[in-house]
């Protein structure tokens, strides 16, 4: 097995019941629903949403004061066109735009917005990368 691997990320959210109808309105559907932290299967991985304080009692740091927008999240695309819609997307489901897709230096297409929690996602549109068909993305090696 690979030590060059994510199988989980977890979100730390002030409001779990807020986050999940955020990511209800994205089209996300949870795998499994345990009462104070939901999981979404995506693409060889996990997501959770788990709610602030018992994340911090789970990590053992229950006083802990957890931040957000340290880590940016991305969603890669084939088209300008579907950037867009994913952004306003976001935004309609009560995200926080942080920049509008935009051409970018590096000669692709993005944009950002923030969730209701302040974890930032990208939507972008990268020309040198080929997605595969179920929306993953393998980099070939150089």
């Amino acid at each position: 097995m690979t030590p060059q691997r994510v199988t989980l990320i977890t979100l730390g959210v002030a409001d779990l019941k807020r986050s999940k109808a955020f990511y209800s309105a994205l089209g996300w559907t949870p795998t499994n629903d345990e009462g104070e932290v939901v999981f979404y299967q995506i693409n060889g991985m996990v997501l959770g949403l788990f709610g602030l304080g018992p994340l911090a009692k789970d990590q053992g740091r229950p006083d802990a004061k957890l931040g957000t927008g340290a880590v940016t999240l991305a969603q890669n695309f084939t088209t300008d066109a579907e950037v867009d819609a994913a952004y306003a997307l976001a935004l309609k489901a009560g995200a926080t735009s942080l920049k509008a897709p935009e051409k970018v230096f590096w000669g692709g297409y993005s944009g950002y917005y923030a969730d209701p929690d302040g974890h930032v996602w990208e939507v972008a549109q990268n020309p040198f990368w080929t997605l595969n068909a179920d929306g993953s993305l393998t980099l070939d090696a150089e």
